[in-house]
């Protein structure tokens, strides 16, 4: 490869750190429990409060004891970590359980829905000194995405100065909860997938705070959903001058092999860089794709299964060690500010068209 990257190694031995998982009302739980395991940590406890749910994630998980109740897990001086991924908006009121209890929290994203939340957080975070970490995943477990950051650490493609992405996913309505459809439950698309994008756009240009120039959503399509967005995007400028646009959407076509084309595109003094994160359409259905040209000439890797995931060790370290190397808690936090910032500023396109 281009860049010499070490896939990464389990960070601790069996049975030095302890995890449990609660909340599964969205799937993304077992990706965020399988890539934490693979860094070396020990699941030992899961709860959710709908048996089927958890009878569910047992079966998948075959070691794991099942809780009687959400205390049981608390009660545990030996779990370290909760992973969590509840309704987007209950997600703020279980950190704050799991970080008055002595432990450290991981939530799928949005990780919350209101700013009144964000500073309910920020307040137990002070007063506890546990982390409340979030699963940006879209960055954190995409190949595509780690590689680009470390061309990007490398100086391949100069001072970033702009980053666009697409987050497009399919909806398949049927196989959703009601949750999903009621906006005060998920928080709108800006502040749900959108998440993902404004997590990015940080991460890639180093940019510590931003401002939401304009936004938007719409429902243009389902209208026996009224209070879901199936369409939004947003225009924000970093505090170091970096320009970031991104476009969110529900309108995967059935005919397409991922769920979503996801792609983004990051512009250097020196270069470019583009990610195929899941798809390179009617081309390749596998992912990991990345592009980019610079000073030396035109570059291509395909990084599926080469480069790993190091953000998961990471965030065992930094709450093994009180560090905050996977990611900081103000960039997790800020971005989920912004995504918020973003929806509640957002136009409808679409408002009274149905």
């Amino acid at each position: 490869m281009y860049l010499d990257i070490q896939k990464p190694q389990p960070v601790v031995s069996p049975g030095e750190f302890a995890i449990a998982a609660v909340g599964m009302d969205h799937e993304h739980i077992y990706g965020m429990t399988r890539q934490l395991l693979a860094a070396g940590a020990t699941l030992k406890w899961a709860y959710d409060p709908d048996p089927e749910k958890l009878a569910a994630f047992c079966r998948a998980f075959e070691t794991v004891r099942p809780a009687r109740c959400e205390q049981e897990v608390l009660d545990d001086p030996q779990v370290r970590l909760v992973a969590a991924a509840c309704v987007t908006s209950q997600r703020a009121a279980l950190g704050m359980r799991v970080m008055r209890a002595g432990k450290d929290y991981f939530t799928d994203k949005a990780p919350l829905t209101t700013l009144e939340q964000l500073a309910q957080v920020k307040n137990v975070i002070a007063e506890t000194g546990r982390k409340y970490a979030v699963s940006y995943s879209e960055r954190l477990s995409n190949e595509a995405a780690v590689y680009a950051g470390a061309l990007i650490e490398n100086g391949v493609i100069g001072r970033v100065i702009q980053v666009l992405g697409t987050g497009p996913h399919r909806l398949r309505p049927q196989r959703r909860p009601a949750w999903f459809f009621e906006k005060e439950q998920y928080g709108g698309i800006l502040c749900d997938i959108g998440s993902h994008q404004i997590e990015q756009f940080l991460a890639y240009t180093g940019a510590q705070d931003a401002v939401i120039n304009a936004s938007r959503i719409g429902n243009y399509n389902h209208p026996q959903y009224p209070e879901l967005d199936d369409f939004g995007d947003a225009a924000l400028t970093g505090d170091n001058g970096a320009a970031g646009y991104f476009r969110v959407d529900w309108f995967t076509p059935d005919g397409l092999a991922a769920w979503g084309d996801g792609r983004t595109f990051i512009l250097g003094t020196k270069g470019y860089i583009e990610l195929r994160k899941y798809t390179d359409i009617a081309r390749e259905k596998a992912g990991g794709h990345v592009f980019w040209a610079d000073g030396t000439g035109e570059h291509y890797e395909n990084v599926l299964g080469k480069v790993g995931f190091p953000y998961y060790g990471q965030l065992i370290l930094d709450c093994i060690n009180r560090t905050e190397n996977a990611m900081t808690q103000r960039h997790a936090l800020k971005a989920a500010q912004l995504c918020v910032q973003a929806q509640l500023l957002a136009e409808n396109v679409t408002q009274g068209q149905h």
